[in-house]
């Protein structure tokens, strides 16, 4: 007896797929494996659903550990000697009192990393000291931040401004340091109670590299931002401050007197109104009022004054 429409299946069977078996999974890949992927059926779109998502499931369980070993292994190759910053000793230690409208409101004490950043401590300390023929002495803080203090260091004009460029430690080997710095051969972590000097402005973006063709040759050359500090400059942080490091070189701590730092906190200042839609066009179409307001952002109202400072002839730190 023949069947039904034979010649219809009979001519239907040539379109279907022959079973194909699964793959075949090593003994360390299918360990935990469904016993459905160990079955031979036939391919069909449910069977090849359910058979995949189990084999992505089981390969991710498998390679997970290896990817996050490989990366593991990448940071470490990437920074094979990490500096570790709980190490710094400070060598030396300096002072400098402060007034805020003639009052005086304290001392702090900051310790020097003479031997992890020599230059930036040598150019510091010949400062403080007035060694270098200028002094922070009688010069203001011209910013207070949220998460640090800023002083405005040696104006970059007149018979002073020269005396800071001839001060002890080059301005080229403070910038040196601070690349070092920031490709992590040295520690600079801005942490709460850090002390830097200001090598690049800190409300401005660090230059960017430009290819540009002079005498017949392509150079790399860096975009020149306005002048920048002048190497006087320093920074004193309350809180961490890690937006600091593209432009600060650590160079000690404060050991006593971070209640002076918080006093000068408190101080008022100039509202800071860089997020104002009128202020952003008037700085992109380069009208001279915004950049003259934006100098003032962020100056105390009050008069935060350096009255004195040095170095603390001491042995013991």
């Amino acid at each position: 007896m023949m069947l039904p429409n034979a010649k219809l299946l009979s001519s239907s069977a040539k379109f279907l797929p022959s079973p194909v078996e699964p793959p075949q999974l090593s003994r360390r890949t299918t360990v935990g494996a469904s016993p459905s992927l160990e079955r031979n059926c036939k391919l069909s779109r449910r069977n090849l659903s359910k058979s995949s998502l189990l084999l992505l499931l089981t390969t991710q369980t498998t390679l997970t550990p290896l990817l996050d070993f490989s990366k593991a292994q990448a940071d470490t190759i990437d920074n094979p000697n990490p500096t570790n910053c709980e190490n710094r000793i400070p060598t030396k230690k300096a002072f400098i009192d402060v007034s805020i409208d003639g009052e005086p409101i304290g001392r702090i004490i900051i310790g020097l990393y003479g031997d992890d950043v020599p230059a930036g401590t040598a150019r510091f300390s010949s400062i403080v000291s007035g060694k270098a023929g200028i002094s922070y002495r009688r010069k203001d803080f011209v910013k207070i931040m949220p998460g640090y203090v800023q002083h405005g260091g040696i104006r970059s004009y007149g018979v002073d401004a020269e005396r800071a460029t001839a001060a002890v430690g080059s301005l080229q080997n403070l910038i040196e340091e601070w690349e070092r710095g920031k490709r992590g051969e040295i520690c600079n972590e801005n942490k709460a109670g850090s002390v830097g000097i200001v090598v690049r402005d800190p409300s401005k973006p660090p230059p960017k590299t430009k290819l540009v063709a002079r005498n017949g040759k392509l150079q790399v050359e860096e975009e020149v931002i306005a002048v920048g500090p002048n190497g006087t400059e320093f920074v004193i942080t309350a809180v961490d401050s890690p937006e600091l490091e593209d432009s600060v070189l650590v160079i000690g701590k404060v050991l006593e007197g971070m209640g002076v730092v918080e006093k000068m906190r408190e101080v008022k200042t100039v509202r800071d109104n860089t997020s104002s839609p009128y202020f952003r066009v008037a700085k992109v179409i380069g009208d001279k009022r915004a950049v003259v307001a934006e100098r003032g952002f962020n100056r105390p109202y009050s008069k935060v004054v350096v009255t004195n400072c040095g170095l603390i002839e001491s042995q013991t730190l």
